[in-house]
């Protein structure tokens, strides 16, 4: 999974950037997002990797296929992916667009898993010291998961705070252990 996003990284961002100075950020991660679930599809697939038709006619496949939301750019981008063989990749250049467009807006997405179901009035205090410390938009999705036992687990990105009575239970465990 690295090196398929060390190979998309390049492409989401050359994409952003041409989204970012247009002014058409959220189109394109609209755009991306949906190419990226066409290209999941199990017969699209062996389409896109048929070596009996060209870059262009896979590129200009899978635009017609998403009219409705593939602008004059994105057709240029996908006929470049198409080019390079990479039209496997828009997935993972969705994703890591998705994170740039996060990232320039100022915002992240936050797991917050909890032991039992908090109220709105819970959530938003959680959000607003979130925001506070990350000094970013919080977009909070809320889970419960009674074998926690009490307490959150919180994810974003590579941050994880477990404040969890079994993660406090398998630390101690551990030093018990060790």
């Amino acid at each position: 999974m690295a090196e398929l996003k060390t190979v998309a990284r390049p492409y989401a961002r050359a994409a952003f950037e041409v989204a970012r100075e247009q002014g058409h950020v959220t189109e394109w991660a609209d755009m991306l997002s949906i190419l990226a679930a066409v290209t999941v599809d199990p017969k699209l697939k062996v389409a896109l990797g048929n070596p009996a038709f060209s870059a262009e006619e896979k590129a200009n496949a899978l635009a017609d296929v998403c009219a409705e939301v593939t602008t004059e750019q994105g057709k240029a981008f996908l006929l470049a992916l198409a080019e390079k063989k990479r039209l496997t990749l828009i997935p993972a250049i969705s994703v890591l667009f998705q994170q740039f467009k996060l990232n320039f807006e100022k915002a992240v997405d936050v797991e917050f898993t909890s032991a039992f179901e908090l109220s709105a009035e819970q959530a938003q205090a959680l959000a607003a010291a979130l925001a506070k410390r990350l000094d970013r938009t919080i977009n909070l999705t809320n889970e419960t998961d009674a074998s926690l036992l009490g307490g959150v687990v919180i994810r974003t990105g590579d941050l994880i705070i477990d404040g969890s009575v079994r993660g406090k239970l398998a630390k101690l465990s551990e030093a018990i252990n060790s």
